[in-house]
């Protein structure tokens, strides 16, 4: 692919499409709170072999490819760190790719050599990238951000190198640091929560010590659903949840990489997901645990949980048992009963309510929900129904429970064909089937705050707050 880099004032692409126009390079100062840092890089370039001699350090785009050799690298200065590091994730914007459609987005190393300058490394004298594979992007569309997780190599302060090589001749390019807002960025987290990723989009990020949880079920499909959504997960920063039924239709690993990676699969980094039926239609869910890895928790259990904040997250997995005594019952009350946080928030596939004509309510799950309710927990959140449900607190028995009672929501939006809503239920206050959306939660100390955040052109809403028990 022809360079279009230069050192002038250019016009990028966001990720809704439109233009805007992009300020002259601007190097962000480490944006340091008590959860993390955002770094930008402090020198990016790429090398050529048809041009073996020429360097590309003022150029607006760094390029990976196979045929001719392209290859990036990246470099950024961490500093300002006082707690140890839980994670980090590079994000990196695509500006164009070779296909007419997408482009392989290659493989990320660490590198030992950071003396290296980006105004004189060229093909013939460019830095080896010989560390560790970091991670792959497979298939990448334009005008799309994606993570990569790299905290295997960004332990603390110091200064890192990131190299970018591809054995495709379908390659990808990428905005450079010249590009100011679609410039890399290092998202380094500290301590024992999350921090909310940077909003590229311009989205206001909710006020320090406040993380979002985001996310839907039922997801990723032949259709354009799926696109959608992960277009809204692009300017919502924070933790992204999924619902089950990831994949469709069988949950194989193609299904991963066809359907998902393209869209939602550029959050990866900070998804944690759990699964559903169609995800367990691949024998023993497998092709879910190896794409999601140790973020998806225990391989083959399906259940875990993690702290954001002030509250406790427990992700459940409705496709194995669930009776008392099982040993996924057993495992909750112990988690729950060792949870410090005043705040919790649990999630599965299939929802013990719901106003669907497509599939009724689990009460398979009722050990589950009285587990949550006898620890005092907050809100459930469920798919399975392609559509969105808000029920009022009930306590397990589905009764109206304005002290202790448990909300569930049905947040089944996520990309998948949307069905219909038949008999409604006691206690549902609010439905849509009609607008693909994510379901965001902004989880403050003692409360939280939900919102529908519709797909662009539609205007579906439903948003309020909650106080915890």
């Amino acid at each position: 692919m022809p360079s279009r880099k230069t050192t002038t004032v250019a016009l990028v692409g966001t990720l809704s499409s439109a233009a805007l126009a992009a300020t002259a390079l601007t190097v962000l100062a480490p944006h340091a709170s008590a959860a993390g840092a955002t770094f930008a890089a402090t020198a990016d370039t790429y090398v050529d072999a048809q041009n073996a001699s020429a360097n590309y350090g003022s150029a607006q785009q760094i390029g990976v490819d196979n045929s001719p050799v392209k290859q990036s690298f990246l470099k950024f200065d961490v500093s300002g760190l006082t707690q140890p590091v839980t994670k980090a994730v590079l994000r990196i914007h695509v500006d164009d790719v070779s296909g007419a459609e997408s482009g392989s987005g290659g493989s990320f190393r660490a590198m030992s050599n950071t003396t290296w300058s980006e105004n004189s490394v060229t093909y013939n004298s460019r830095p080896s990238v010989d560390g560790a594979v970091l991670g792959t992007l497979g298939s990448v569309s334009r005008n799309a951000w994606y993570e990569v997780d790299v905290t295997s190599h960004v332990k603390g302060n110091g200064t890192f190198g990131i190299g970018i090589t591809s054995s495709s001749s379908n390659g990808a390019d990428y905005d450079s640091r010249e590009t100011g807002a679609t410039a890399p960025q290092l998202v380094v987290e500290t301590g024992s929560g999350p921090t909310p990723s940077p909003s590229p989009s311009g989205s206001t990020p909710p006020p320090s010590g406040d993380p979002v949880l985001v996310g839907a079920g039922d997801i990723a499909t032949s259709g354009s659903g799926d696109s959608v959504t992960a277009d809204l997960l692009d300017g919502i920063p924070g933790t992204v949840f999924t619902l089950g039924d990831n994949a469709y239709p069988n949950g194989t690993a193609s299904d991963f990489s066809t359907y998902y990676e393209p869209t939602w699969g550029r959050h990866k980094a900070r998804t944690r997901p759990v699964p559903g039926n169609h995800d367990y239609l691949t024998s023993g869910a497998s092709a879910y645990y190896t794409y999601f890895g140790s973020n998806a928790g225990p391989s083959g259990r399906g259940y875990y949980s993690y702290d954001l904040g002030a509250w406790h997250v427990v992700a459940l997995n409705s496709e194995t048992s669930m009776a008392a005594g099982s040993a996924q019952e057993q495992w909750l009350r112990a988690d729950l009963a060792a949870n410090t946080k005043q705040c919790t928030v649990a999630l599965w596939h299939k929802p013990r309510w719901t106003s669907s004509s497509s599939h009724a309510g689990d009460p398979s799950t009722g050990p589950l929900v009285k587990a949550l309710y006898d620890y005092d927990a907050e809100v459930v959140l469920t798919g399975h129904n392609h559509q969105y449900e808000r029920f009022a607190p009930q306590n397990p028995s589905g009764q109206l429970d304005t002290a202790r009672g448990l909300r569930q929501f049905v947040a089944g939006m996520g990309g998948a064909s949307l069905y219909g809503f038949g008999t409604i239920q006691p206690n549902s206050e609010a439905r849509n089937n009609n607008t693909f959306g994510v379901l965001k939660l902004t989880l403050r100390s003692g409360s939280y705050d939900w919102q529908f955040v519709p797909e662009a052109g539609k205007t579906y809403n439903d948003s309020g707050t909650g106080t915890c028990h």
